[in-house]
């Protein structure tokens, strides 16, 4: 219990000093929330969403899973979407993966985790539908770092082609997707060149990613 109480007054402190520092700030916070991107990441603690991009509360709707997948079956997920689409009216998902990711780890290596190895057979299936590239390249590092990316743009795909962004699309709803992965070492967030706003720019959007993807040595 002493670590829970030691974050109850980590949160006190916290709460006293942002009031300090901004008196307004929780009245602003407690109104409704408008804010324009969803953030699908990973639920590693390292990624936090909000301080990545240097937002605060508020300012972007967040879902989080293991190795960020966006798949068709997952309702938790499509509901997040079809509410911060729907609702929120937000104008931008950013699906984000990061280097170093544990589950994608596990996925490329066969690593047996547990029930979320379940979970984990998307990325699996990732990993086989891109053979051809990871297949490649030698080192275990940077072939970890071609799936975390591969897994991102694939990832995308889904989120594009879910009813929720089509319907939105077919609205005339502004609504861009885009792909992006995170890396622990610099804090830098690289673009995977797929950011997609309708139907047609998909399939090149999706092509013009994966030509992006280097065969070998790192991402520039």
């Amino acid at each position: 219990m002493k670590d829970i109480h030691n974050l109850l007054q980590k949160n006190r402190e916290w709460a006293d000093r942002i009031e300090k520092e901004d008196p307004d700030f929780f009245h602003q916070l407690a109104k409704q929330q408008s804010p324009e991107y969803l953030w699908i990441g990973c639920s590693d603690s390292r990624v936090p969403a909000n301080q990545i991009i240097g937002m605060a509360p508020g300012e972007i709707f967040v879902h989080r899973n293991i190795a960020n997948v966006v798949v068709h079956t997952d309702l938790n997920c499509l509901s997040v979407i079809q509410y911060a689409v729907d609702q929120l009216k937000i104008k931008h998902i950013l699906i984000v993966g990061h280097y170093g990711c544990g589950g994608v780890h596990a996925a490329l290596n066969h690593v047996r985790v547990g029930l979320a190895d379940n979970w984990l057979r998307h990325v699996g299936d990732v990993a086989q539908k891109h053979d051809d590239i990871l297949s490649q390249i030698d080192d275990p590092e940077l072939r970890h770092a071609r799936l975390c990316e591969l897994n991102v743009i694939e990832q995308v795909v889904n989120a594009c082609r879910s009813t929720i962004v089509q319907d939105a699309w077919a609205r005339g709803q502004k609504l861009m997707v885009h792909g992006w992965v995170y890396s622990l070492r610099d804090g830098r967030v690289s673009e995977m060149g797929i950011d997609v706003g309708s139907p047609e720019e998909l399939q090149p959007a999706y092509e013009k990613a994966l030509s992006f993807v280097p065969r070998k040595g790192k991402r520039h």
